[in-house]
């Protein structure tokens, strides 16, 4: 047997086994992360140093973006590797350059160098992140080398910023810095970086001096370098482990702290996870509280029970980790050592023990045995803390004792089956001797043991006893014994019929134990991923209540706060209302984090027994629970099963409320930038034609004597055409905001498009007076279901663009022809053309593209409201380029409604 367990402990760990075949099997490339505590100190440097090696090595090495910053030593070491030309983006009358993410693709090489991997792409990339193309290179087979400073990381961001009072923008996921195949620290002491600094090798004199007032004080420097320490070491001691489960090599390897702290019933097991924190915060290492479930277990009170929930609870609200494991035969000691070996733990905290020495010699000690074969583990023994009464957490609320009403069936079938077995007895007996009677009758107890429990086996091994006594001991039918050697087997039979009576009903008991935790299980499992698959609070709230209802069959009620308020969201069965005990005790178990109401020591009056949902932010809610039988509402396990249900509805429920957050910051941020758009397009562009306007009218009161008629007509035409230019502007706000209110209902109809085309051509006469139009539309299209003046204001709006995006003298062409069930109309000029990145962002609203002084401004708002407009007609629009010529091509699609169908058919 301990051979066999030896060999299990030898074994490589499945799930470690499963990623290392991961990846060896996965055909995406290797990440390699150069990690620096603040620039300066050399990371792209040493990777350039690293892709030379490389390259001596025989690998193919290409640059794909690598920045140098203006420091000679770096931009000396690009020289002798191929460097990709960078991609040229136009942004807001800018060029930018960005790494050409499609030919580094196509070039495929071995290795890719992608410098700043937190850097923000410029709008129009494929992606708007770099790491986004570091994952794209991943993915296509291509190793990459990259570099990123400390403070980019998501998780580190508050410290950073808490650190250095600088709000670091751009970030980097966790999850792609724990991916990496490789981390390379990169570290520089702060005097060194300081001097470097100030000798101009990391910024210009002007930014250094800034630089050293600021970010790089030596404060700030070394508290940089511990994170990064810290981190790359986090990382390394996981692949540590990694490494050690999939190959089973037994722990510890002490390159990094780990803390167990072995935990029991005992009143000062609590004590001894508030010491493991302490010790935890002092190593800065993570802690883990292990229990051992052991045939004992079975027998602890539920106080007992409570007290070790409660204390794992406390483990996992402190920071750490609560672990269960089943016991073995072994011994618990030996069950802590395996565990501390497969998970590379180095310090094992355990209570002191009170107890006798006379019961450590007849029982053993878990401490002396975890100390003698801890081996090269650390083992600190500690008296502990005992509370004064109750379980490690307070625990308020009162149970309900396990009351199992008396069933005398189990007791008559104890004895059906002995007289069973009696009879069978009596019959075999003639043929094998009053020998192997008392096997049948054991049978018999076994039977009883398996099917009924231990005590109805109990009252079978006394009725067997008798039934031995009675009809096979001599003398026969009396309880008198004669020969002493039938006393003796009189005696080791009740005994031995008692041990195997406690043996097959102890078998039951964890059985049906065991049975009872997979049902639990699989419905919490279930559960948390009926949870998982709910997107909406109210699905959320509905599941929870649901399930918590289903397997304590109590009637559930949820409550959340609401502008300040707790308000009941949803229940099971529904209700709606809370008479006002019910209500006070809600708010209380609300405001002060701890059960109220029915059963607890708070309110116990209500009708109802209130308990706070708690996540890692603190209480998001509450949860009332009520049955129609008196006195305590739950019994010890089905409070812990109600601990479990709560915490994984309060989670779903975080969720759901932080993805809500997210959807509400970045309305906020919209609004924001709309606002701004909006403000800007105010400020500068209505502005600009009222400004004509005024200084048109003024000339002609301050001057009119002066002018000449053709000099009057001139400022009255400007007046005119800045008016209505005006007036374009402010019909595009409004229409823009009923588009977005939901105000326009188109007011359709069934109209010809060629009296639309030639009604929006003479509204837009004005505009188009500088340019030839070309008109082609098919003969005999059939009539279309439209709102004519909104389809008018959808043309003219792309005339507008189409004659203030292409130069004078130049041809503005409009054709329609009848396409598969549709109609399409097109307006082309012949200007520049739209940049292929923006050929979508056209028609986002405030949107305009970039134009040379020639181009009068507009609001934006143009092709926004025709998309709008075409849509709400059921139709699209979409923008492309010319493949003739240079200029941009807006199409519309509008359905030919079944009406007209049947008039051509009837035609």
């Amino acid at each position: 047997m301990a051979n066999q367990h030896r060999a299990l402990e030898q074994r490589p760990s499945p799930d470690a086994l499963l990623e290392a075949t991961r990846r060896e099997n996965d055909q995406a490339g290797r990440l390699k992360i150069f990690v620096g505590a603040a620039p300066g100190v050399g990371k792209t440097y040493e990777m350039l140093q690293s892709a030379h090696a490389k390259m001596k090595a025989g690998a193919d090495v290409v640059a794909g973006v690598v920045e140098t910053h203006g420091r000679a030593e770096t931009e000396a070491l690009l020289k002798g590797l191929e460097v990709l030309p960078r991609k040229r983006l136009s942004y807001k009358e800018q060029t930018l350059e960005e790494m050409d993410l499609d030919a580094l693709i196509a070039r495929h090489p071995k290795i890719a160098l992608v410098d700043e991997l937190a850097h923000t792409n410029a709008p129009g990339s494929r992606h708007p992140k770099r790491y986004l193309d570091v994952e794209e290179l991943l993915s296509r087979g291509i190793d990459v080398y990259t570099a990123v400073n400390i403070q980019h990381i998501e998780s580190l961001n508050d410290v950073v910023a808490q650190i250095t009072h600088v709000r670091v923008r751009e970030t980097v996921p966790d999850s792609v810095f724990d991916r990496a195949d490789a981390i390379e620290l990169i570290d520089l002491t702060p005097d060194d970086l300081i001097q470097r600094l100030k000798e101009g090798k990391v910024y210009v004199p002007k930014q250094a001096e800034r630089a050293l007032e600021h970010y790089f004080s030596p404060g700030n420097l070394t508290a940089l370098r511990e994170l990064a320490l810290r981190r790359t070491a986090e990382r390394v001691d996981e692949q540590l482990l990694t490494h050690m489960q999939a190959n089973a090599i037994a722990g510890p390897w002490a390159a990094g702290e780990r803390i167990l702290v072995c935990i029991s019933e005992d009143p000062r097991a609590a004590g001894l996870v508030r010491y493991a924190k302490r010790l935890a915060d002092r190593l800065h290492a993570p802690f883990t509280a292990l229990c051992v479930e052991t045939r004992r277990s079975q027998q602890l009170s539920d106080e007992q029970r409570d007290r070790i929930a409660d204390t794992l609870r406390l483990a996992e609200a402190l920071g750490g980790e609560g672990i269960t494991i089943p016991g073995g035969d072994r011994g618990i000691a030996d069950d802590v050592v395996s565990f501390a070996h497969a998970n590379n733990v180095t310090q094992i905290i355990i209570g002191k023990s009170n107890r006798s020495r006379w019961f450590e010699t007849l029982y053993g000690s878990v401490v002396h045995d975890l100390v003698r074969r801890s081996g090269n583990i650390s083992v600190n023994v500690i008296a502990g803390e005992e509370l004064p009464s109750g379980p490690a957490l307070n625990n308020s609320v009162q149970t309900a004792a396990r009351s199992d009403p008396f069933n005398p069936r189990p007791y008559l079938m104890a004895l059906a089956i002995v007289a069973v077995g009696l009879g069978a007895a009596e019959l075999i007996k003639p043929w094998f001797g009053i020998e192997n009677v008392d096997l049948v009758l054991l049978t018999a107890v076994v039977v009883v043991a398996v099917r009924y429990g231990l005590w109805p086996s109990l009252l079978a091994t006394v009725a067997a006893s008798l039934c031995y006594n009675f009809f096979f001991l001599p003398p026969i039918y009396t309880f008198t014994i004669t020969d002493p050697t039938n006393i003796a087997a009189f005696i080791l039979f009740m005994v031995i019929a008692i041990l195997v009576s406690n043996v097959a009903a102890r078998v039951r008991t964890q059985a049906d134990t065991a049975v009872g935790r997979i049902r639990t299980t699989e419905q919490l499992y279930a559960f948390s991923r009926k949870l998982a698959g709910t997107a909406t609070l109210d699905d959320v709230l509905w599941a929870s209540a649901y399930q918590t209802a289903l397997m304590l069959k109590v009637r559930v009620v949820l409550l959340l706060p609401e502008d300040g308020v707790l308000t009941v969201k949803t229940g099971y069965p529904p209700e709606d209302e809370l008479d006002k005990a019910d209500l006070a005790a809600a708010n209380w178990a609300w405001s002060n984090d701890r059960p109220a109401g029915r059963g607890s020591d708070t309110l116990p009056g209500a009708k109802r027994l209130f308990l706070p949902m708690r996540t890692g932010r603190g209480s998001i809610g509450v949860i009332g629970i009520d049955k129609d039988r008196t006195g305590p509402l739950l019994t010890p396990d089905q409070r812990r099963l109600l601990d479990a249900l709560v915490d994984q509805g309060a989670l779903a429920i975080e969720r759901v409320l932080l993805v809500e957050d997210m959807d509400r910051v970045k309305r906020t941020v919209e609004s924001e930038r709309l606002r701004s758009a909006l403000l800007t397009s105010i400020s500068h562009d209505l502005k600009t034609p009222l400004a004509s306007v005024l200084g048109a009218a003024s000339t002609m009161r301050d001057l009119a004597g002066g002018l000449s008629d053709q000099q009057k007509h001139d400022l009255l035409a400007t007046v005119i055409d800045e008016s209505e230019r005006l007036n374009r502007f402010i019909a595009n706000l409004l229409d823009m905001t009923k588009l977005e209110s939901g105000a326009i209902v188109p007011n359709t109809a069934l109209h010809d498009i060629g009296e639309i085309v030639g009604s929006a051509l003479r509204r837009a006469s004005k505009i188009l007076a500088r340019h030839k139009v070309s008109l082609e539309l098919e003969a005999d299209l059939p009539m279309l279901e439209l709102d004519a003046v909104l389809f008018e204001q959808v043309l003219f709006n792309l005339l507008d663009n189409a004659a203030k995006y292409s130069p004078a003298d130049t041809t503005i062409s409009i054709r329609s022809w009848r396409e598969k069930g549709q109609v399409a109309l097109q307006v082309a000029d012949e200007g520049e053309g739209i940049p292929p990145a923006e050929l979508e962002s056209v028609f986002d609203k405030f949107y305009r593209a970039q134009k040379g002084d020639h181009v009068r401004p507009g609001t934006g708002l143009g092709l926004a409201i025709s998309r709008g407009f075409v849509e709400a007609m059921h139709g699209r629009i979409f923008a492309a380029n010319r493949s003739d010529r240079g200029g941009a091509v807006l199409t519309i699609r509008l359905p030919i409604p079944a009406a007209a169908q049947a008039l051509d058919t009837a035609a």
